[in-house]
């Protein structure tokens, strides 16, 4: 069974899914049940992942780590998600020799949490306060 807003990781060919609809199904890719992603929350080793969100006015900018994450060809951030109140998602798409952080046009006390994906150490989580 698959739950709203779930993430799932196929671990043959890498593809990502974030689930939309609640479903009783089981999410198949190359052949075999996808991953369950469970976003880390607190930070491990020396890079850092956990997203920084902070207020600029009108908008919010989301960093990626207290000292920003590695942005190489090998390792690197591939999106940030921002998570509303509401139930939005709004997401954008990071390249690596890209600064990892997002600035999205959406007030701070709108967003529920913030969520960013590394290719090297997977899914990372914080909620807003």
């Amino acid at each position: 069974m698959t739950k709203r807003l779930e993430t799932y990781r196929c671990n043959i060919c890498g593809n990502i899914t974030v689930v939309f609809n609640s479903g009783n199904g089981q999410l198949i890719c190359c052949g075999q049940p996808m991953e369950k992603l469970v976003a880390k929350t607190k930070e491990e080793g020396y890079e850092k992942h956990l997203p920084v969100i902070e207020e600029k006015g009108e908008e919010t900018l989301i960093k990626i780590g207290s000292n920003p994450h590695p942005m190489g060809k090998e390792h690197f951030i591939q999106w940030i998600n921002v998570v509303t109140k509401k139930g939005c998602i709004c997401t954008r798409f990071l390249k690596p020799g890209q600064k990892p952080e997002v600035l999205f046009k959406i007030k701070k006390d709108k967003i529920k949490l913030a969520q960013e994906y590394c290719n090297v150490h997977g899914l990372w989580e914080k909620k807003n306060k």
